[in-house]
């Protein structure tokens, strides 16, 4: 019976074992043992002995370390016996419950039907379970397989259970096809063929899910610091460039030892662009240090060409030397092999002579070649003239002294000549920094003199401002009383002409005095109301009780303000009050009332500023 184990492996089947009685208490325990899994949450005795399982092992490490939990019973593993044959099959017994009796389907049945397993199962579906059967005995069925976190039932003989760990389904996957009895009783409703099959859950693939990010994250955190293990070191940073950072860089440029990282730093303050007229001389003088390394360098290089020629040197005596000692072992060999000796040796010590001669001769001429290649690139390296002359040797050493005490005689009067010229332009520098003392003193008296006259001329604009404030406000106030008077004039003429009108008809009509005093108050009301229209037309009023509230809570901003505020300052405080109000609404409201807020100008050409002022206090003395 091949998929009873599900994948999971199984343990050899001892003759006893198909021989047990039904009646054996411990026949769940012997099911699960032919599974090849350890039972878990089983009361009663261990299925597999303490020698056979993994001491202290976890299945719940595979959510924290996210290992795949591994099954003790998986054959090669070395903990158990390899499988039987395929063709014996796992023999099913009659499993006893407190509550209910499990007995096995009939072996010669195909295995029961199972769907694709879902991805992180820990939900299985059971059918056909009796109509009797409740949650508990359901519990009591199941949780020998492991634990059970939840139970769902339904009313049409079938329900899921979710076990804690996804290996558990794989035992509850085993009791499909076992026929479930409740009790002793014969009754069709207390009798079932169990179905369990694999449930597709929510729950499950989230988990599942959660798990393999949790993998993803880990790996990769892993490969973060491997990448960060392998990255290079990022190059030190680099100072931005001052008098005294370019101090302490000549000092360094100037030791041997910190020229490297010095050099570094003068290249890229001169790719930033930092030399200019002022610090070009400070700039010449360390490229100029920079140049005196140059003899150094043709100094070491020429001492290290020297140390190589000793190095071939010495390697070629060394291999000369090997080579000898080569010749004389392979001499020691040919002579072994001569008839005298030859025939006092065995056949076994013949053999193996003949194997080290051989072997000799092969690493002798592998070195001979290479000494000869090294003898060949030396000829190569010499010119096409007599090379065994001596003379002529000692005379081109000669001339390549000469050449060289030359060359550092030009490299030191190069040098002399670039700090002679060094020295020059910081005298000049000295000399422009001194006039520019003398000068600073009279640009000062020059720049307090401007500094006069540019506020003057801030109070003559300001004054001109006000002036031409004041002017505006006479000439609308002339024409206000202009149209007052003309509008006053056409009302008296209209009333005239009305009261004679009147009169005449009195007259006519021979009405007493007490109807001429009415008209005549009558035409003083029209008087008064047409007072107070005009009256109304040169003060325009309040529209709204907003209005009146936004005057009062600017009037007491600009009181704490007595220098003055412009209009950006005080809408971003009402902003804070009334998100909806403009600054162009604040405007209009601040110039409608000229005698309670003027405006005013500070500040010269592009520092001209407009700020507002609170001014009730002086305009109700001119009221």
């Amino acid at each position: 019976f091949p998929a009873a184990a599900d994948g999971l492996g199984s343990i050899a089947i001892d003759t006893t074992q198909l021989n047990m009685s039904v009646t054996d208490p411990t026949a769940w325990a012997t099911a699960m043992n032919n599974l090849g899994m350890v039972p878990v949450g089983l009361a009663g005795q261990q299925l597999v002995t303490d020698s056979i399982c993994v001491p202290g092992f976890d299945p719940s490490l595979s959510m924290m370390t996210g290992i795949t939990p591994i099954n003790p019973m998986i054959p090669g593993m070395g903990l158990v016996p390899p499988p039987p044959p395929t063709d014996v099959p796992v023999v099913k017994e009659i499993i006893h419950c407190k509550s209910c009796t499990l007995f096995p389907p009939n072996p010669n049945l195909p295995p029961p039907s199972t769907r694709e397993r879902p991805p992180g199962c820990k939900t299985v579906f059971v059918g056909g379970l009796p109509e009797n059967a409740t949650e508990e005995i359901i519990q009591e069925v199941f949780e020998q397989c492991g634990d059970i976190t939840a139970i769902r039932k339904s009313k049409k003989n079938f329900c899921h259970i979710r076990f804690a760990e996804e290996f558990m389904v794989d035992k509850a996957i085993y009791l499909s096809g076992y026929r479930m009895r409740l009790g002793s009783s014969t009754d069709k409703k207390d009798s079932g063929r169990l179905h369990v099959d694999f449930a597709q859950a929510r729950d499950d693939f989230y988990e599942w899910e959660c798990k393999q990010r949790m993998l993803a994250r880990e790996e990769r955190h892993r490969r973060k610091m491997e990448e960060d293990r392998l990255r290079p070191p990022s190059p030190p940073a680099i100072m931005h460039y001052s008098e005294h950072e370019a101090a302490l860089l000549a000092e360094k440029l100037k030791d041997d030892s910190k020229f490297s990282e010095a050099i570094t730093v003068l290249l890229t303050w001169i790719e930033r662009g930092e030399v200019n007229r002022r610090s070009a001389n400070q700039f010449y003088s360390m490229v100029q240090s920079a140049n005196s390394h140059v003899r150094r360098l043709m100094n070491e290089k020429a001492a290290h060409e020297q140390e190589m020629e000793q190095a071939k040197e010495s390697f070629k005596n060394a291999l000369t030397g090997i080579l000898t000692q080569f010749e004389q072992i392979v001499a020691v060999f040919n002579a072994s092999t001569r008839q005298k000796a030859w025939d006092h040796f065995s056949k076994a010590q013949r053999k193996n002579i003949d194997i080290w001669r051989k072997h000799s001769e092969e690493l002798r001429n592998a070195h001979s070649e290479q000494l000869m290649g090294i003898r060949r690139e030396e000829e190569m390296e010499m010119s096409d003239d007599d090379s065994g002359d001596n003379p002529t040797k000692k005379l081109r050493v000669d001339d390549s002294a000469l050449a060289a005490q030359a060359y550092a005689l030009k490299e030191e009067n190069d040098s002399l000549r670039w700090q002679l010229d060094a020295y020059r332009n910081e005298v000049e520098l000295l000399k422009q920094e001194k006039g520019q003392l003398f000068r600073t003193e009279e640009s000062l008296t020059k720049d307090q003199q401007l500094q006069f006259l540019q506020q003057t001329m801030q109070g003559m604009q300001q004054q001109l401002l006000s002036i031409q404030e004041e002017l505006n406000n006479k000439k609308s106030e002339l024409e206000q009383a202009k149209e007052e008077q003309t509008h006053t004039q056409a009302m008296l003429k209209v009333l005239q002409e009305q009261l004679k009108s009147a009169k005449e008809l009195a007259e006519i009509n021979g009405h007493d005095e007490s109807q001429a005093n009415e008209i005549n108050v009558l035409t003083v009301a029209l008087v008064n109301q047409d007072r107070e229209k005009n009256s109304e037309k040169r003060s325009p009023g309040l529209k709204s009780e907003k209005e009146a509230l936004l005057i009062g809570i600017i009037s007491t901003f600009l009181h704490v303000h007595p220098f003055g505020a412009n209009i950006e300052y005080l809408w971003s405080y009402m902003q804070q009050l009334d998100s909806r109000i403009s600054a162009n609404e604040i405007e209009m409201l601040l110039m409608r009332l000229p005698r309670m807020f003027k405006q005013e100008f500070t500040g010269v050409g592009a520092t001209l500023e407009k700020r507002w002022k609170f001014c009730a206090f002086e305009g109700i003395k001119t009221i």
